[in-house]
């Protein structure tokens, strides 16, 4: 039987190498690229073929969220796991609403993660039982938070995190190679695209929609 081909995707490196020796030393699974954000998980598509992408929601440069809408749209018969800290609702919510295809919490058990891939390499879902239950719980006031859900651009969104990681103006301006004017500019678009009065609010936002954690 051909082997389930498998990129794992997470910046924080305890829980990519944790993933990687979990699944690893399976018969049926080959890890075939490992990626600290969207961007090289894409880049890996472009020399290897994927089954399977397991992947953390907050991640510099191009996150979970924006990465699934990508692999959605341009490689549809990758399944796509979600391993995160986040139970949030909303965004549990709005990973569904994109197809991701199961989503787990990250103190699953070795067997839990290992049932996801083997149930999704077969053609079905699978969410843990903590994501299902809190999205059940909170179902319909989410669908109404998700269908006001503002959508930034990769830029803005880039800021938003560089923001809520407590870098100042002239920092970000450095990081992202563009002027402290244009920064300021970014700064209070989002200000006025979120409705927030100050970068409190703005943080606020990024961890309730699970830009960081």
């Amino acid at each position: 039987m051909e082997k389930l081909k498998i990129i794992v995707a997470d910046d924080h490196t305890m829980f990519l190498q944790g993933i990687i020796s979990l699944i690893e030393h399976e018969e049926s699974i080959k890890i075939i690229g490992k990626a600290v954000n969207g961007i090289e998980v894409l880049n890996i598509l472009k020399i290897e073929k994927a089954d399977i992408v397991i992947l953390d929601i907050s991640m510099p440069e191009m996150d979970g969220i924006e990465l699934s809408k990508i692999l959605k749209k341009d490689y549809p018969s990758i399944k796509i796991i979600i391993v995160s800290t986040h139970s949030n609702a909303k965004i549990i919510s709005r990973l569904i609403r994109i197809g991701v295809n199961g989503y787990l919490l990250k103190n699953a058990e070795k067997n839990e993660l290992l049932n996801a891939i083997y149930t999704i390499a077969d053609g079905e879902n699978y969410f843990s039982e903590e994501v299902t239950e809190q999205y059940a719980n909170n179902s319909k006031k989410i669908e109404k938070q998700i269908s006001n859900l503002i959508e930034l651009s990769s830029r803005e969104k880039e800021i938003l995190i560089l923001i809520a990681q407590e870098y100042n103006t002239l920092e970000i301006a450095e990081k992202t190679f563009i002027s402290f004017n244009t920064v300021n500019t970014h700064r209070r678009n989002l200000l006025s695209k979120l409705n927030a009065k100050n970068t409190a609010g703005l943080v606020k936002y990024a961890v309730e929609n699970g830009l960081v954690d």
